[in-house]
């Protein structure tokens, strides 16, 4: 594979959980050599969260394993004096600092943004938080089911019935890490111009809000407020989920030929020139009527079957699949999505871990290491440290 974007850049991850250690995984994805800095006899309180309580009490618990591979461990503590001395070496070697504290514990431990700036003048400083380093809200807690409720999201997850409802996975972190991720590499770039660091103030709420794209314009623009809407997609219609003969089939027949196409291959050519179904406007005040016109047609087969049908014919169609089928997906498969690697404690079990979901230069990027386990690079922290103060300057070619 080629060199990789972020080779040579060097990065502190002093982040728990998920939204910094998907941020940190990301970077590692894209070159970058990560050291995690970990409370010790601890760490990560990711080590302790998971399905299976054997691997939560051995520090290597489903959540930590799924967001770390690749990384090194350190135990610093930062209120010891020899603690701070050594993390201080390692802020002076690194390209990038990245914490999810909430806002100002880590200045309150002697390492705010003009300190850190006065030890390293290059290094791009990201702070993760609920709400942001400052206003009204930023020094309270947060964590992905909060932003979900105060983002909005929740209140249209569901049915009018149903909402609001908690998105099934921990979206606020996700976004928020994806998009502390995208900043650092572009400050970095930017840092290649001018030398300069930068301190990212990154808000997983103003994440999450930007995230929502249509359900925010419509109202900021239009005035509109959107409403809870189970499976169905406000803006065109058909588009959501309806009801093959085996269980549930997502049709997003958003554009005039998608819904002429799928009304001829359902054998209901007929609905093509029904007033109530003839354009984009009608078919959406009439929504109720036509999901139920085209479930009579599809329970004639299974999802697969439509999905083997309408998807080539230029519809989207495809069967609503559970996790462990998506996981089994020929497509991931194709793409090289996943790589196993050796579990970290010895064991003969096998990790198996998402990647990035980019191809580069036609390769996936890989992990080469499974997540360390607590502590393991120690002993090399001083080794470590004087590698990266000894490196020449990369500013110019990073």
């Amino acid at each position: 594979m080629p060199k990789r974007p972020l080779s040579g850049i060097r990065v502190l991850d002093l982040t728990n959980v998920l939204a910094g250690p998907y941020c940190g995984y990301q970077l590692m994805l894209l070159g970058a050599e990560v050291v995690k800095i970990e409370v010790p006899g601890h760490g990560d309180l990711a080590r302790h969260l998971g399905p299976d309580a054997e691997l939560n009490r051995s520090g290597l618990g489903a959540s930590f394993l799924a967001q770390n591979a690749g990384k090194k461990s350190v135990e610093i503590d930062l209120k010891d004096a020899s603690g701070r001395a050594g993390f201080e070496d390692m802020v002076r070697g690194a390209d990038v600092l990245v914490e999810n504290f909430r806002a100002g514990v880590l200045a309150r431990l002697g390492f705010g943004w003009p300190r850190l700036r006065e030890l390293n003048p290059g290094l791009v400083y990201c702070a993760i938080s609920g709400f942001g380093q400052t206003g009204p809200m930023s020094q309270a807690p947060a964590y992905d089911q909060i932003i979900q409720g105060l983002s909005g999201m929740m209140s249209i997850t569901g049915t009018k019935e149903t909402a609001p409802q908690r998105i099934g996975f921990p979206v606020c972190d996700t976004v928020g890490g994806l998009t502390a991720a995208l900043h650092i590499s572009a400050a970095l770039a930017g840092r290649a111009r001018t030398g300069k660091g930068t301190f990212l103030d990154v808000s997983m709420l103003e994440s999450a809000v930007s995230a929502m794209g249509w359900a925010i314009s419509n109202y900021v623009v239009s005035g509109v407020p959107p409403e809870p809407m189970g499976t169905q997609n406000a803006t065109a219609a058909p588009s959501g989920t309806f009801e093959a003969a085996d269980g549930p089939l997502n049709i997003a027949a958003n554009r005039q030929q998608q819904f002429e196409t799928l009304c001829d291959l359902l054998g209901r050519r007929e609905l093509r020139t029904d007033p109530r179904f003839a354009d984009r406007e009608q078919r959406k005040l009439h929504r109720d009527e036509l999901t139920e016109e085209l479930n009579l047609a599809l329970r004639r087969r299974t999802a697969a079957e439509w999905e083997r049908i309408l998807s080539p014919a230029g519809v989207p169609a495809a069967r609503v699949v559970t996790v462990p089928q998506a996981v089994e997906l020929d497509q991931l498969e194709h793409r090289g999505f996943f790589t196993e690697l050796p579990f970290p404690d010895g064991s003969e079990r096998v990790l198996k871990v998402a990647g990035s979901g980019v191809l580069h230069d036609g390769e996936p990027l890989r992990p080469a290491a499974p997540p360390p386990l607590l502590g393991q690079q120690n002993t090399e922290r001083t080794a470590l440290a004087h590698r990266w103060n000894g490196q020449a300057d990369i500013t110019a070619t990073s």
